[in-house]
C-alpha cells in the first residue's frame, strides 16, 4: 500500500509523513501522541484560520498515511479526504498530523496500538484514555489547539475525561461518517476535542452537517425545537436557570469515591447558578455493556473482513490456497485486541447463536433508547460522571480485558440510543482529571454544549 501517496495536499499543503511514531516536537514524541506528522495548510481565511488540528488515525488524509493504529494499514494512504477534513480545511484550519490510537478503535487505553502507547500529559504513567488518546494528550499538552477522535463507545469521552480536555459526541447523523474507516457503523461518529466547551463546539459548527455521500446524515431543523446544525458555539453562555438535570443514580453507583465525590460537587454547582437537580434511574442501563460489545463486535467482524491482504492490508504472499494467504495476511496485520473482538463477534452472528446473542442486544438497544426517551419527558439533560475510575497506569488495564470492557459502562449507553453526549472537566482527585458527562436528547447538542459551559473548571 502508499503507492498513492502525493508529494503535496490537493489545495497547497504539504505533508511529511513519518516512518513511525512522530510529533510536531520532542514533547510529542515523548508522549507518543503523533503516528505520522504532518502539515497540511487549510484554505486563506475562515472561522478556523491560524488553529491546529490533530486528526485522528482512523479518519482519511489525502496525500497522508492513515493507518488505524494497525500493523495492517502501516503504509496505507488515501487517495481522498473524509468530508470532516475537507470541512477543516475550508474553514482555514491546520492539520498538523495523525494522531496515536488503539487499533481500529478497539481499546480504552490506546495501548493497543501497533505504534505503542500513548502517556498522558497529566501523568506519563498512566493512560490517557482511548481509543482516541492520542488527540485528546495532544490537545491537553498543548501540541494542537483542537483535534478530532472518533465515538463508537466513549472513544472521545473517555480520553477527554482522562486528559482533562472537552470531548463531545454528536448525535448520530450530525456529522459525516464518510471517510471514517469503519469499526461498528450503527455506534460511532467523528467528534471533537478541545480545551474549552466553546472551542469544541466551535469545531463541531465547522464540521456537523449533511453530507450527500453518507445517507445517516441529518438535514436542518431535526433538532427538538428545529435547531439547524450550526450555532453549538453560541449556546455556550452558562445559562442554566431552569434547566431540569437528571443524576443517572444507577452510573454513580459502581464509580471510585474519589471520582463520586468530585461529580457531586460538580451538580451541586450546576444547582447553585440555577439548575434544577432530580435523581434518573433507567432500568436498561444494567444491561448496556454486554448488548454493545454484542453489536459492536458482531458489526466489526464484518467490517474487517475487508482486510485480507487483497483488496486492504498487508499481502499474505502466494503459497497455498486463498484461505492460506488471507490468514497469513490478518495474523500478521491485525492485533490480539482486534482478533479477539473479530472472533467474539464472528461467534455471535453464527448459526445458532444469532438469535441467543446478536438479536437480543438489538432487543436491548431499542430497551435503552425507551428508557432514554422517557428520561428526557421529565429532565433537559442527564449527568454522570464520565469514567468511573481515575485513569488508570499504563500496562494495568491489558491482562484484564473484560474489567477493560466493564469501564465503558458509562459512555456505551449513549452510543447505542444515538444520543449526543458531552464529557466536561469539573475538577481532580489525587491530582488526576473528573469529566463531567452529560447526556442530551437527540440533536440537543445545544443544551449539553449550555450545561457544560456553566459547570466547566
Amino acid at each position: 500500500m502508499g503507492e498513492n501517496a502525493s508529494d503535496g495536499d490537493a489545495d497547497g499543503g504539504n505533508t511529511d509523513c513519518a516512518d513511525g511514531s512522530a510529533g510536531t516536537n520532542a514533547a510529542a514524541d515523548d508522549l507518543n501522541v503523533f503516528i505520522t506528522a504532518a502539515t497540511v495548510e487549510g484554505r486563506s481565511g475562515g472561522p478556523l484560520a491560524g488553529r491546529t488540528v490533530a486528526v485522528k488515525d482512523n479518519i482519511s488524509t489525502a496525500g497522508v498515511r492513515t493507518t488505524c493504529g494497525s500493523a495492517m494499514l502501516a503504509e496505507y494512504v488515501p487517495p481522498y479526504d473524509a468530508t470532516v477534513v475537507e470541512r477543516l480545511k475550508d474553514a482555514g484550519a491546520t492539520i498538523i498530523g495523525k494522531t496515536n490510537m488503539d487499533e481500529f478503535g478497539m481499546g480504552g487505553t490506546t495501548e493497543t496500538s501497533r505504534f505503542g502507547p500513548t502517556r498522558n500529559p497529566v501523568d506519563p504513567k498512566r493512560v490517557p484514555g482511548g481509543s482516541s488518546g492520542g488527540s485528546a494528550a495532544a490537545v491537553a499538552a498543548g501540541e494542537a489547539d483542537l483535534a478530532l477522535g472518533s465515538d463508537t463507545g466513549g472513544s472521545v469521552r473517555n480520553p477527554a475525561a482522562f486528559c482533562g480536555v472537552v470531548g463531545i459526541k454528536p448525535t448520530y447523523g450530525l456529522v459525516s461518517r464518510y471517510g471514517l474507516v469503519a469499526y461498528a457503523n450503527s455506534l460511532e461518529q467523528i467528534g471533537p476535542l478541545a480545551p474549552t466547551v466553546e472551542e469544541a463546539a466551535a469545531l463541531l459548527d465547522v464540521v456537523a452537517g449533511a453530507d450527500e455521500r453518507d445517507a445517516t446524515t441529518r438535514k436542518a431543523g431535526d433538532g427538538p425545537g428545529g435547531e439547524t446544525e450550526s450555532g453549538y458555539a453560541s449556546a455556550a453562555d452558562g445559562d442554566v436557570a431552569g434547566t431540569t438535570v437528571g443524576v443517572l443514580t444507577d452510573l454513580t453507583a459502581g464509580a471510585d469515591e474519589r471520582v463520586v465525590s468530585v461529580f457531586e460537587d460538580a451538580i451541586a454547582d450546576l444547582e447553585a447558578e440555577g439548575a434544577e437537580v432530580r435523581e434518573v434511574s433507567l432500568d436498561s442501563i444494567e444491561h448496556a455493556v454486554a448488548a454493545y460489545y454484542v453489536i459492536a463486535m458482531s458489526e466489526a467482524s464484518s467490517n474487517l473482513a475487508r482486510f485480507d491482504g487483497v483488496r486492504y492490508g498487508t499481502p499474505g504472499g502466494f503459497e497455498g490456497d486463498w484461505n492460506d494467504a488471507f490468514a497469513r495476511s490478518r495474523e500478521a496485520g491485525f492485533g490480539p485486541e482486534v482478533k479477539r473482538r473479530i472472533l467474539l463477534g464472528t461467534y455471535a452472528l453464527s448459526a445458532g447463536y444469532h438469535e441467543k446473542y446478536y438479536e437480543k442486544a438489538q432487543d436491548a438497544r431499542a430497551w435503552i433508547e425507551r428508557d432514554f426517551e422517557a428520561a428526557f419527558e421529565d429532565v433537559d439533560v442527564l449527568a454522570s460522571p464520565t469514567m468511573p475510575v481515575l485513569p488508570p497506569k499504563l500496562g494495568e488495564s491489558l491482562d484484564d480485558p473484560l474489567q477493560l470492557y466493564l469501564v465503558d459502562a458509562n459512555t456505551v449507553p449513549v452510543n447505542l440510543a444515538d444520543l449526543p453526549a458531552i464529557s466536561v472537566p469539573v475538577g481532580e482527585a489525587d491530582g488526576l482529571p473528573v469529566g463531567l458527562q452529560l447526556v442530551g436528547p437527540a440533536f440537543g447538542e445545544h443544551r449539553i454544549v449550555r450545561t457544560a459551559s456553566a459547570v466547566e473548571g
